[in-house]
């Protein structure tokens, strides 16, 4: 999937919590992570990442990547997923609490 997706609501999630939620249930396909975020959000994305074997793009900022989301702040991280629900829509929470 290209960059564009991120953009799409019903395909993404955006911060690390949500993030991390995807990944541990098998919905991401990948993972886009900020190279200027805090090194240990990095670290354990890419932990899991490797776990769940799931790829990495890395993006140059964090303000880049708000940006790629269509969001106003900026990202630490975010992931694409499967279908067509961000998995804490279907629970009732809020996407991209944690940017």
């Amino acid at each position: 999937m290209d960059r564009a997706a991120l953009k799409d609501l019903r395909q993404r999630v955006v911060g690390r919590r949500e993030t991390l939620k995807v990944i541990q249930r098998g919905r991401a396909v990948s993972v886009y992570v900020a190279r200027d975020a805090n090194p240990a959000i990095l670290s354990e994305l890419e932990e899991h990442c490797r776990i769940h074997q799931v790829p990495i793009i890395y993006v140059d900022s964090m303000r880049e990547l708000g940006l790629l989301c269509g969001i106003e702040v900026n990202a630490a991280c975010a992931a694409l997923t499967r279908g067509h629900t961000a998995a804490t829509q279907e629970e009732g929470g809020r996407t991209g609490a944690n940017y």
